[in-house]
């Protein structure tokens, strides 16, 4: 008896292709501002920018020398008035929507 080994493989392509799709549009390509060293200085150019809700990826590639603190982070609770330190709020898609300078 002879086996159709073609099935099985357009079966593995399918389930590959099928799993390729969706993260193809999990990923987004957004235009972002030029990195910005330092600590903060301009809070409305900060603001507008958070108001994108960065990833924290893009959060540091936009302000490096911006120390960001995430949910969970252990970090300490010195007093710094420079803005060079943000504690963020994120959404379900971990997302930065808010937070405050400490």
């Amino acid at each position: 008896m002879k086996r159709n080994t073609r099935f099985p493989m357009l079966v593995l392509i399918w389930l590959l292709f099928a799993l390729a799709v969706p993260a193809c549009s999990m990923t987004e390509l957004r235009e972002l501002p030029e990195p910005r060293p330092g600590v903060v200085t301009d809070l409305a150019a900060f603001e507008e920018f958070i108001a994108l809700a960065p990833t924290p990826e893009e959060f540091r590639q936009v302000y490096p020398d911006v120390v960001l603190i995430l949910p969970g982070d252990i970090a300490t609770r010195e007093f710094r008035t420079d803005n060079s330190r943000y504690f963020a709020d994120l959404d379900a898609q971990e997302r930065i929507i808010g937070g405050s300078f400490q």
